[in-house]
């Protein structure tokens, strides 16, 4: 495993960082984790390097985070914990601390390492309201219950809206795989020029560019409704995944590794977030931090994404 540092946070943060909304029952994922299982998957990831741990009261609604601060044990206070509030709460300095009260908690600890906004919507989309969003994750940082702060989905017209406020923030989580590169041109320049580095969530495109598609896997809520999934595109995506399955071939790797060190990569990528609910996946994702693609290789796999029509390229 390889790792990095980000400013404020004195901890080793793995390249890749665990993702824990498969970890507990959601509509999204189902309910196909058991709390044994959650707690295996847990500590693979303790076992092959990985220090980071990506969740939300959203997850489970709080189950996620419940199940992970169980799972870490004694090591939970060594390791990196990032956590979300929901975008829809009370927009109060009282209610954003009784949020991250109650994540604090189901986590059993004193703090999480990075504390972000789950998704702007239609809730920050005037200065006034970002600029308060701002100021109540500011005051949450200054408590000491949460070390850094950041921001999950904001695309430039969202960040723009924060104007001077946005150095407030440590992060930027976004979706980034060869499949879906929205967050790159106005929205990259804005958050580099701020000093605000990627977490890209989805890098395999929700497995789709990992492994073989089962019709089991198919079937998750999830995927159905992702628009990578439907059938007037779901082809076109699997013409990337056979690039990525012929690199993986050269080099004797699995197709997850060389999805995964593509997004490592990329520019402001300062982890790729990979979930799973399943102990032996674990092994796979965490050796792509260590995996080098050529040249050629690196280009291939980005004419290929280049060449999927209904890749989101920037906004």
């Amino acid at each position: 495993m390889n790792y990095g540092r980000i400013g404020g946070i004195e901890k080793d943060w793995s390249r890749i960082t665990f993702g824990c909304w498969q970890i507990a029952p959601s509509g999204g994922w189902g309910d196909a984790c058991s709390p044994k299982d959650a707690e295996r998957v847990v500590r693979a990831a303790l076992d092959h390097g990985i220090t980071a741990f990506d969740t939300a009261e959203g997850y489970g609604d709080g189950e996620s985070e419940s199940r992970l601060g169980k799972a870490l044990g004694a090591q939970k206070d060594s390791v990196i914990i990032i956590s979300k509030i929901w975008p829809d709460a009370e927009l109060t300095l009282k209610a954003y601390r009784r949020c991250l009260d109650n994540s604090l908690k189901v986590l059993g600890r004193d703090y999480v390492d990075l504390y972000l906004i789950h998704w702007p919507g239609n809730y920050f989309d005037d200065r006034d309201k970002s600029s308060r969003l701002a100021e109540f994750m500011n005051a949450l940082k200054e408590s000491g219950k949460a070390t850094t702060v950041g921001l999950s989905n904001f695309q430039a017209r969202d960040l723009r809206l924060l104007e001077n406020q946005l150095q407030t923030f440590s992060m930027n989580e976004v979706p980034y795989s060869l499949l879906d590169r929205a967050y790159e041109e106005e929205t990259l320049r804005l958050c580099k020029n701020s000093g605000i580095p990627y977490m890209a969530f989805s890098p395999t495109a929700q497995g789709l560019l990992a492994r073989p598609m089962s019709q089991e896997d198919l079937s998750v809520p999830t995927r159905q409704n992702h628009f990578l999934y439907q059938s007037s595109v779901y082809p076109h995506a699997k013409k990337v995944w056979q690039t990525v399955c012929a690199i993986a071939d050269e080099l004797g790797r699995k197709p997850i590794e060389v999805t995964l060190a593509w997004v490592l990569t990329r520019e402001n990528i300062f982890t790729a977030i990979v979930g799973s609910r399943k102990q032996e996946q674990v092994a796979e994702f965490a050796a792509s931090a260590k995996l080098k693609l050529s040249q050629d290789q690196l280009q291939r796999l980005t004419k290929a994404s280049d060449a999927f029509p209904m890749v989101k390229k920037g906004h």
